[in-house]
């Protein structure tokens, strides 16, 4: 199993923007001398918790600090794009980094993203949005000589240029035939598992409910036999929430005064709650929502505690949803608790990591 890290990446409200930059570069420095094999950087809009953007810019100068760890978007969001625009940049991201570079995609999940750039998501439309824009990606990557392309969103294509002049199409990716695409899944039975099992991506989970978890690998499972494919479990990634500590009571005091504690009591627990996702929390659908707090994510969901609690809870859940690949650790910003947070995140991977 290898052992990577996600990250949303997640602030605190009062953090500016160049700090939080600043400290999500560091981490991603950290990281890889740790010697973790893969971080995920995500992308969104209208989510202060959630600042970033433009996770190519934060990757393209962690590409330069670091020397071994690929890195990926976790997710571009492909309906607020535009496909010629987006394949450019993957082709740019993939050559500056000696193939290091994994594109995540995704459709877009929080509403008020989608009513920026007016997109219709109650009625489905950034998925329709998300698979136009993806094709036509694959094009640019993959074919030769002109062409044009005139979709239900998206128009454009390659042109003839002016091979005299030098003007043209010229780039293609350096990693054949494209980058490892990876899409992620919340829901219960994700159908975007299912489209990343039909096309052959890699399936990212980051629901923290067994049950969901489960029901995701289902999901990846039905899509590859659907179109003929032999799913590999070594390609799941799964992310969770863990914490290290010396002992169980320092790691759930940490956790508890800490950013997790924080992000999550103020943040991931209201916005699941609104979005009616709170069974992606539960160990067992039977609890009421009016139990999931803080305490019952670390008592009962997240890998929290000294290191043989950890590699204890994280073997219950392999026993539950079976081998997956990589273990991603879901990052928050610590900048006020660098040292027991770096220190976790060293646990992890030389204690925890060898035990499973």
């Amino acid at each position: 199993m290898n052992l990577g890290y996600f990250m949303m990446p997640n602030h605190p409200v009062h953090r500016s923007y160049a700090a939080a930059h600043e400290h999500n570069l560091d981490t991603l420095e950290f990281i890889d001398r740790l010697g973790f094999s893969e971080a995920w950087v995500g992308e969104h809009y209208t989510c202060k918790r959630e600042p970033l953007s433009s996770p190519d810019l934060l990757i393209a100068q962690a590409f330069v600090k670091t020397k071994q760890i690929r890195l990926g978007a976790g997710a571009f969001l492909l309906p607020y794009h535009l496909p010629a625009e987006l394949a450019h940049r993957v082709m740019w991201l993939d050559h500056i980094s000696g193939g290091r570079f994994m594109v995540g995609i995704g459709a877009g999940g929080l509403p008020t993203d989608c009513d920026l750039f007016g997109v219709d998501g109650a009625a489905g439309e950034n998925r329709d949005m998300m698979v136009e824009a993806f094709d036509l990606m694959v094009k640019f990557w993959t074919s030769k000589g002109p062409f044009q392309h005139t979709g239900q969103y998206y128009k454009g294509g390659r042109p003839a240029g002016m091979p005299e002049m030098g003007l043209g199409y010229h780039m293609e990716p350096l990693t054949k035939p494209y980058p490892d695409i990876a899409i992620a899944g919340l829901s219960d039975s994700s159908p975007t598992l299912r489209f990343a099992g039909l096309r052959g991506f890699i399936p990212m989970s980051l629901a923290w409910s067994p049950d969901y978890l489960a029901s995701h690998w289902r999901a990846y499972e039905e899509g590859a036999e659907a179109s003929g494919k032999s799913p590999d479990r070594s390609k799941w990634r799964i992310g969770c929430e863990m914490y290290v500590a010396e002992t169980d009571q320092q790691a759930r005091k940490n956790v508890l005064n800490g950013s997790v504690g924080e992000s999550w009591r103020n943040y991931m627990l209201p916005l699941l709650a609104k979005l009616n996702f709170l069974g992606a929390c539960k160990h067992d659908q039977s609890v009421p929502d009016s139990d999931v707090t803080v305490e019952y994510l670390i008592d009962n969901v997240w890998a929290v505690g000294s290191p043989q609690t950890v590699v204890d809870k994280i073997g219950r859940l392999k026993k539950r949803v079976g081998d997956f690949g990589c273990l991603l650790h879901v990052g928050y910003d610590h900048i006020d608790e660098m040292t027991p947070y770096r220190e976790s995140l060293q646990a992890l991977k030389t204690e925890v990591l060898p035990k499973i």
